[in-house]
């Protein structure tokens, strides 16, 4: 799919990953509380929902709470799960309003129950919904999600499934926690940092990576749509000539 930006057409990807990251640089900048910066970072990614569909972006996974973030200071962390419940909530209204279906990957059975319950309900009523593909991870490492999938696909094969012969990438793909999504076309990460930090480690094998010194509650329509540019400028060769 194309879309125009700045009166010239340029190739959508399908799929957008971004790592949000800079709020607590956001708000020290400003000398506001790391909370405060959070606080807007999730209404950033309410609006990049909307833009993103806008620009005819199928799908949308961001990396809200990754399993190293538990090592945070105690009060950021709950400020952070306070915050998670709220938008959680929200977005149930959300995902009626824009037609958007909502996924949570990560290992979720760490998260509080009552956290677990608004998960369990947001992608229950999302489900039938036909517009955005907005997958949000939380509580996800890469590396956590390959030994989860690892011991899933060991199982399986103790219990005769399948051979070793029939083992292939497909099948791994098939127990990781997106399999239900294609692998990501572009990768994003904000705030001048440039390592995936433990982020689909397997699926972005291919992606294009964008980086930008932007910090998260700055990212907006227009830093989208220069993702988008840049992504036009490479070659997508995937081993080929």
């Amino acid at each position: 799919m194309k879309t125009e930006i700045g009166g010239k057409m340029y190739e959508v990807p399908v799929h957008v990953a971004i790592i949000l990251d800079g709020n607590g640089r956001w708000a020290k900048k400003r000398f506001l509380p790391r909370n405060l910066g959070h606080a807007e970072g999730a209404k950033t990614v309410e609006q990049i929902c909307e833009d993103a569909w806008d620009l005819g972006i199928k799908y949308l996974t961001v990396y809200a709470f990754s399993t190293e973030n538990w090592k945070r200071p105690q009060k950021e962390v709950n400020a952070l799960m306070k915050l998670l419940r709220k938008y959680l909530v929200d977005c149930i209204e959300r995902t009626s309003k824009n037609n958007m279906r909502v996924r949570v990957i990560g290992e979720r059975s760490k998260l509080d129950e009552d956290i677990i319950r608004s998960i369990n309900e947001l992608e229950e009523v999302s489900s039938a919904n036909t517009g955005l593909n907005f997958t949000i991870a939380l509580n996800y490492g890469s590396r956590d999600e390959m030994v989860r999938a690892m011991q899933a696909m060991s199982r399986d094969y103790r219990d005769g499934r399948f051979s070793l012969e029939e083992i292939t990438e497909e099948r791994f793909s098939s127990y990781l926690d997106t399999r239900d999504l294609p692998d990501p076309d572009l990768m994003i990460r904000t705030s001048g940092e440039q390592r995936l930090s433990n982020w689909l480690l397997w699926q972005l094998a291919y992606a294009e990576f964008y980086f930008t010194d932007v910090l998260w509650p700055d990212f907006d329509k227009k830093e989208l749509e220069r993702a988008i540019i840049y992504y036009n400028t490479r070659e997508r060769r995937f081993g080929g000539v």
